[in-house]
């Protein structure tokens, strides 16, 4: 998740890199001279992400069980949908998934069980959340975490058409009960492996779909937590420990914090967020949505959410939205310096 995991290969990853280097040739709105030279100088390095990034193998694994079932109660319904991101593609055991971990989380804070299913798919778009959708509502979810956005930033999806997609899906949960937190866009310019100038575009179209994505979710009744470049400096300075062995996903460390990330955001979403600082820190507060979209985009781990003023929703500037900095609340499954340790109980499910 954090940095890449939202982009997640359908076909050679070439095909990828060649979708962004024609969106690049489109935006520039350069003369056709320097077109033709900035995308030489992009096909190049297109190439170049085509050696570096391995293609997809295996399968993430599947994280799909009953987490805390030592407490009491009826089990809470968790449903994971999206890309690979959601996924967890780029570990090798279920409990270093993010479904995983956010399923260890709620089950140790709300002390109940809590029962997960993963819907999302390795190179999924926005347009195929309709499916995971119809099939997660046959569960009859709770809360409903949806992490999206890289493959149609790769894929060349019109920002709009794949916002509208995202909100279809949040909506239709909505209005079936359940809650809803989006991990917006990712930063794709925060990959290693793509090179400026590419990478420089590739962080300005990721920033414009994760603004759309929380002005529209919020408006929707969900909740959105930023990823952006969440993970991009421990990336750069520990890219062994950080990244997958295809330099490309997160590692289980990476994955976790970004899971550290949307944790509290669901803890608030369920009614059951503890922390109500009375002084906000800095960034945090009401703004209007739109400011509060921005300003989310440009700071990883900001949660955003929909807020009243004096009573009111919305104000001169459109719908009040609140910002709280979400990036460092422990998870609670991952010891310092070590990897994600399986402390929960998972039973497969019929």
């Amino acid at each position: 998740m954090g940095v890449a995991g939202s982009v997640a290969p359908v076909g050679p990853r070439g095909r990828h890199a060649w979708r962004v280097v024609r969106l690049a040739a489109i935006g520039t709105g350069a003369t056709a001279a320097a077109a033709i030279a900035t995308g030489g100088v992009l096909l190049g390095q297109a190439r170049q992400a085509r050696r570096t990034i391995p293609m997809a193998e295996a399968p993430p694994p599947r994280c799909d069980g009953v987490y805390g079932a030592k407490f009491p109660g009826p089990a809470l319904t968790m449903v994971v949908l999206g890309d690979s991101s959601a996924a967890g593609y780029g570990v090798h055991r279920r409990r270093e998934t993010p479904g995983a971990l956010l399923a260890t989380g709620l089950s140790r804070r709300l002390h109940r069980p809590v029962r997960l299913h993963r819907f999302a798919v390795v190179g999924a778009i926005s347009a195929v959340l309709r499916h995971q959708v119809e099939a997660a509502l046959e569960r009859q979810p709770d809360i409903a975490v949806i992490l999206i956005g890289g493959n149609d930033i790769t894929n060349r999806t019109p920002r709009g058409l794949a916002v509208r997609y995202l909100v279809e899906a949040v909506h239709t949960l909505r209005d079936a009960g359940c809650e809803v937190v989006v991990g917006t866009c990712p930063d794709l310019g925060a990959i290693r492996p793509i090179q400026p100038p590419l990478r420089w575009l590739a962080h300005r179209w990721s920033r414009q779909l994760a603004a759309a994505q929380t002005v529209a979710v919020v408006e929707a009744g969900g909740w959105t937590v930023s990823l952006g470049d969440l993970l991009g400096p421990r990336f750069a300075a520990e890219p062994h420990r950080m990244f997958a062995w295809d330099r490309f996903h997160p590692s289980a460390e990476g994955y976790a914090m970004a899971a550290a990330a949307l944790l509290p955001t669901m803890l608030s979403a369920l009614g059951a967020g503890h922390e109500r600082r009375v002084t906000p820190t800095a960034g945090e507060g009401v703004r209007s949505l739109p400011e509060a979209a921005q300003e989310a985009a440009r700071h990883a781990g900001t949660e955003v959410s929909g807020t009243q003023v004096r009573g009111h929703d919305r104000g001169p500037a459109g719908r009040w939205a609140q910002l709280r900095r979400r990036a460092f609340f422990g998870v609670g499954a991952v010891p310092q310096g070590g990897s994600a340790a399986d402390t929960s109980t998972v039973e497969g499910l019929a």
